[in-house]
């Protein structure tokens, strides 16, 4: 409960200060956003299965965050960020869809 509500909180804040993104750090909110969603779906779904653990969910939240912009990161020097970003997106989304699906 605490966590929704803290969701909650960061949303309205966010929509209220409009807090300003760097142009460098731009390309990685997007990949980002949508790895915190991953975290956020598998939780629901350990919550409802019984298995939920407040240390994994914080640790699957940040270690996507931090993979998904690492992968990101690495794809702009090698000169592909476009498809691996994409990658990344396919990738998550699929993992999201499978968690509301079960």
């Amino acid at each position: 409960m605490i966590a929704l509500l803290a969701l909650i909180v960061g949303v309205v804040l966010g929509l209220v200060l409009q807090p300003t993104i760097p142009a460098a750090l731009q390309r990685y909110v997007p990949i980002a956003v949508v790895a915190a969603l991953d975290a956020v779906f598998g939780a629901s779904r350990a919550l409802l299965d019984g298995i939920f653990n407040d240390r994994v969910f914080v640790i699957s939240f940040i270690g996507n965050v931090l993979v998904a912009a690492l992968v990101v990161f690495l794809g702009d020097q090698l000169g592909v960020g476009a498809q691996l970003s994409t990658g990344v997106v396919v990738v998550f989304s699929i993992r999201i869809f499978a968690n509301a699906a079960a």
